[in-house]
């Protein structure tokens, strides 16, 4: 299998086809315009620099279109970046579609979504069940391909329904050990929590924001859904309030971007266990591209530290 683009090391020439995740311009110090590049194949992605960028270059090289460089690996503030020496756009006889470069979730979908399922029907609240289900069903397709965010954590093909099935088992796990909890609304929250990522990202394909992602975020889009699936399923009552709650505040607080700070238990508990699993995702991804002894990459969403990985882990 060939080496993917993550696990080349500083020093080595790669010639590969690589797909454009993003693509920013700058301008450099001597006053010429240059591109930020985030390229990327199923391992994984890298940044590059295409200095002295032409009106061409900023028309060629945007996000989606895939492009074969030829070029070296070398270190950059604590981290690999790829050096340009050639690049160009795929021609139509080479045969490569941006599906091939795209990294998936380690689960299949059928399988992620027989989970999902299995956590709904054990619900026991009937409006609870009735809601999840609707808005479930009613973004199947999406919740099963997209990402869960275009950076940081799960940000692969069907990333938010691995997100999604991890935090069910963390919450499931942690039901079991304080009783106490509404397993319904929690088994709820996490579902929904950040469903409204299928309107506010683009798709699981050099995944950006949409307008409504940019204009409205992903906890308005849900707290919106469920007020209008409940008018739909015609339901009434304080599940209704309590669910859009859990959504409002699972990013814990105002400075994460919580329009509430977690006001029910449940909500407080989602908020952590949503936490565990996007930091856990992160780090999983980053030691598996560390060799023992070594420190991984900065992890800006992890304050920007290094971690290091134990000569006995295996």
């Amino acid at each position: 299998m060939a080496k993917g683009i993550v696990q080349f090391e500083v020093g080595e020439q790669v010639d590969v086809f690589l797909l454009i995740k993003s693509s920013t311009k700058g301008i450099a110090s001597n006053g010429k315009p240059f591109l930020t590049l985030i390229l990327q194949d199923q391992s994984g992605e890298i940044e590059a620099k295409l200095w002295d960028a032409s009106p061409q270059d900023e028309e060629s090289y945007v996000a989606q279109n895939i492009v074969k460089i030829y070029g070296d690996i070398h270190h950059y503030r604590g981290r690999n970046q790829l050096k340009i020496r050639n690049i160009r756009l795929v021609q139509p006889h080479e045969n490569v579609s941006a599906i091939d470069f795209i990294e998936t979730a380690p689960m299949a979908q059928d399988d992620m979504m027989e989970k999902v399922t299995q956590y709904v029907f054990e619900m026991k609240n009937a409006k609870i069940q009735r809601i999840t289900r609707h808005l479930l069903r009613k973004h199947q397709n999406a919740f099963l391909t997209f990402p869960a965010a275009t950076k940081n954590h799960h940000e692969f093909a069907s990333g938010l329904a691995y997100h999604v099935v991890s935090m069910l088992d963390l919450a499931k796990a942690i039901a079991s050990l304080y009783p106490s909890l509404d397993k319904d609304l929690l088994y709820a929250g996490v579902i929904l929590h950040d469903l409204g990522k299928v309107t506010e990202l683009s798709g699981p394909i050099a995944t950006n924001y949409t307008a409504e992602g940019n204009l409205l975020g992903h906890i308005s889009i849900m707290v919106n859904e469920i007020a209008e699936a409940a008018k739909e399923l015609q339901i009434e009552g304080e599940e209704v309030m309590v669910l859009q709650h859990l959504v409002l505040s699972h990013h814990g607080k105002a400075e994460w971007g919580s329009p509430k700070p977690p006001m029910i238990k449940e909500a407080e508990m989602l908020h952590y266990i949503d936490n565990i699993d996007a930091k856990m995702n992160m780090l999983d991804r980053a030691l598996e591209k560390t060799k023992p002894g070594e420190f991984t990459e900065r992890i800006f969403a992890l304050d920007n530290r290094s971690f290091y990985k134990p000569t006995f882990h295996k």
